[in-house]
């Protein structure tokens, strides 16, 4: 009896463990908004409310299902779940002044105004509004006194919703801030005024549950930072060792409180960053984790050891391969993942202590801060600072930087404030509403007009608007000066930028003769400068009419242009600054090599801009460069039937080795140039925003654009040909002019061999 009765309750067990646990809806709805389940009622889902903009979830923002079936935290009759309007923190903490309207809340769109007493003079914002992402627009006001101080450091003001205690403000005068019930206090809770009149820290802010930095704020201040720690300023190079002295470690949270579309969003954002950051001739070394429960590696730093460095295309890929639903667990251990990051570091410091000793280490976590296994992550933050720190934190402490974003919809600010580096006057925690604008924020961050020395760089998207295909070609130059006087024009033709003094285009776009000084012709030039060996009439006497060997030219600019994102120079072949965008890495790279990487397919894509009269706005062409022996001999063998004077016997002294040859329908149809289009680079994306130029633009065998000159976009016909100067074969005459160092321009730096 006894052995039945216990069969029966294992059988029970069984059954109640196998059971399917679900949560129910009821009494979980919401005025005024809606909410979304990651797993529908089952375990571990987490319900996520949403509200109009401008309003919050309250008094919960999510909700999770727990084991027993029921939500956490639980729903109540009072108060009711509801979208509130977004409030601000209290302004009314101005010292020395007053604020109107006094009210005991102010929300958004509430305006409010500061003054000052008699004595006393206002620094900061004179009026302030109540914004969506919970917070007062413009700066703290602050009312100091007007005469009479011997404050060493300028009062630092008191921001909304905080108190502080301490009004003295002399060297090593201590101030200390806290925040009002229910908010949160990011930024430095104390601040120490220093003998340099400035005071430690960052100025404190005062966050509610639903406040979030806009984009432009992550922007600005992430942005800032991180192009301190790539070393870049007009008129340096990268400081930072092109072999991999930086290492940037990559941490995303999976867990069920992370939605899916955030982890995609962030992934995204993440691919961004990292294509970004190589983009500036730095080749990081990268680890990039996910974890929940447990770490899943997705790249490894120590692949990054040793002459075979993992390449950026294989850890895009790794990040892009990786499935949000590959995860089989529901917890979150924060702690763990800074732990495989410790033991990363740990393991480079064991191999070369020296080469750690130089290098710098970026961490950044995508997390909502939440954990409930692994502990607390604080005393591994330690341990990773002492490593870095190596018991010299005062020289050391530049060699690392801690950032969090703060993602997902319940965001726990207490829990993440003390793993995020602090240093005077930067921010490292960021708090997302979401992430979807994160993409374009991380394009934004490293912005390329602070970057002076860095060629082909531009952005990698356009809206088919003329701003946006400036910023994708910023290096694009117009010849079209058309004018004719004293026997002497310049055609209308396409150039481009290839330092901030030099234009690149064909020789042909100028005639005259040596009686007469071409720079009326073009605006901004101070001279012009042919190839010494282009000659035009040179085949005459052979019965050819025009012969455009050498066909390249240089216009010299009288002053150095300004570099934006707007305007920048391309990057051209066997420069020091064309291997930084190829990432080659070495003192002993050759113009070979180059070379052999950018013409190493039989059937190499190229493009060139044309202009679209029709859509009043330059567009991009593409072709396909015949480089291999016989692709090549069945690509210029055209020009025997189709151009006057040319045969069999002295085509490739008219098509020399000089020039690349497009054109045809076969394996894949081309687009062709046209007149205007003379002059034009002929150029390789390398990768999202790299670009190189390889070749001029010259002649073609057939014009087959309407009116002479390009109305749209061309397509090559069977027996249509382009040919373009090869650039790496004209390195000698470049040099010369272009990286000529005993001038007052900025050379580029070519290559020995």
């Amino acid at each position: 009896m006894e052995l039945s009765v216990l069969w029966s309750l294992s059988v029970a067990l069984l059954i109640c463990v196998l059971c399917e646990v679900t949560c129910n809806e009821e009494r979980m709805g919401m005025e005024g908004g809606s909410y979304t389940l990651t797993k529908k009622l089952e375990y571990g889902s987490i319900m996520i409310y949403h509200c109009p903009e401008g309003y919050y979830p309250h008094p919960a923002l999510t909700r999770s299902c727990l084991k027993s079936g029921t939500w956490k935290p639980p729903p109540k009759r009072r108060p009711p779940q509801q979208c509130k309007m977004i409030e601000c923190p209290n302004p009314l903490v101005l010292e020395s002044g007053s604020v109107l309207p006094v009210q005991s809340q102010y929300f958004v769109n509430n305006k409010t105004t500061y003054e000052c007493y008699s004595g006393y003079s206002l620094r900061g914002s004179a009026s302030r509004v109540c914004q969506v992402n919970g917070k007062w627009s413009g700066g703290t006001p602050i009312c100091s006194r007007d005469s009479g101080s011997e404050d060493r450091c300028a009062d630092p003001g008191i921001p909304a919703g905080a108190r502080r205690s301490g009004s003295s403000f002399g060297i090593d005068d201590i101030l200390s801030y806290r925040c009002d019930d229910s908010l949160h206090l990011l930024g430095s809770k104390t601040r120490v005024c220093q003998e340099s009149g400035q005071w430690t820290g960052t100025e404190p802010q005062c966050y509610y549950k639903h406040t979030y930095d806009t984009a432009l704020e992550v922007t600005e201040a992430f942005g800032s930072a991180i192009r301190e720690s790539l070393q870049m300023a007009e008129g340096k190079k990268i400081t930072i060792d092109k072999g991999g002295k930086l290492n940037m470690y990559i941490a995303m949270d999976i867990s069920d409180s992370i939605a899916e579309t955030d982890f995609n969003s962030a992934r995204n954002a993440v691919k961004k960053l990292i294509t970004k950051v190589s983009s500036f001739s730095v080749s990081p070394n990268y680890e990039i984790i996910f974890f929940a429960s447990d770490v899943l590696e997705v790249v490894n730093i120590i692949d990054f050891s040793g002459d075979k460095r993992k390449p950026l295309e294989k850890v895009l890929d790794d990040l892009d391969n990786f499935k949000y639903d590959a995860r089989d667990n529901v917890g979150t251990n924060l702690n763990l993942a800074f732990k495989t990051i410790l033991e990363r570091m740990a393991i480079q410091k064991q191999r070369n202590e020296m080469l750690f000793m130089e290098i710098h280490h970026v961490l950044i976590f995508f997390t909502d801060g939440a954990y409930n296994m692994g502990g607390s992550p604080e005393n591994t933050m330690a341990k990773i600072r002492e490593s870095v720190y190596m018991n010299n934190k005062t020289k050391r402490e530049k060699y690392l930087d801690v950032y969090v974003f703060g993602v997902g919809s319940d965001i726990f600010d207490e829990d993440i404030m003390p793993l995020v580096t602090k240093r005077n006057g930067e921010r490292h925690y960021f708090k997302l509403k979401n992430v979807i604008d994160l993409e374009k924020t991380f394009d934004d961050i490293i912005d390329e007009s602070q970057v002076v020395g860095v060629c082909g760089l531009h952005k990698n998207y356009d809206d088919n608007t003329p701003n946006t295909i400036r910023q994708r070609y910023p290096w694009m130059a117009r010849i079209d000066n058309t004018v004719t006087t004293h026997n002497v024009s310049a055609s209308k033709c396409m150039g481009s930028l290839v330092t901030r003094r030099f234009i690149l285009t064909a020789a042909h776009c100028f005639k005259f003769d040596d009686k007469f000084c071409l720079l009326t012709v073009i605006k901004g030039a101070s001279r012009i400068i042919l190839h010494p060996d282009y000659n035009i009439n040179g085949k005459k006497n052979d019965g050819i009419n025009e012969f455009y060997d050498y066909d390249v030219a240089l216009i010299k600019l009288k002053n150095d242009v300004d570099v934006s994102i707007h305007i920048r120079p391309i990057c051209i072949p066997c420069t020091k600054e064309t291997s930084g965008a190829l990432r080659l890495v070495g003192e002993a790279i050759t113009c070979k090599q180059q070379e052999q990487l950018l013409f190493k397919n039989p059937l190499e894509e190229v493009s060139f801009i044309s202009y679209d009269k029709k859509e009043q706005m330059d567009q991009r062409s593409d072709a396909r460069l015949k480089l291999q022996d016989q692709l090549r001999d069945n690509c210029i063998e055209m020009a025997v039937t189709e151009v006057e004077g040319i045969t069999p016997l002295n085509l490739k002294d008219i098509v020399t080795d000089n020039f690349l040859c497009t054109g045809g329908k076969q394996p894949t149809r081309d687009n062709v140039a046209c007149k205007g289009d003379s002059g034009g680079a002929v150029f390789k994306d390398y990768d999202e925003h790299r670009t190189i130029q390889v070749g001029v633009i010259s002649w073609g065998t057939k014009n087959l654009c309407p009116g002479g000159n390009s109305d749209v976009k061309q397509e090559s016909s069977e027996k249509s040909r382009d040919f373009h100067i090869n650039l790496f074969k004209v390195v000698p005459f470049l040099k010369k002019y272009l990286g000529n160092d005993t001038e007052d321009y900025q050379p580029l730096e070519f290559l020995e061999n």
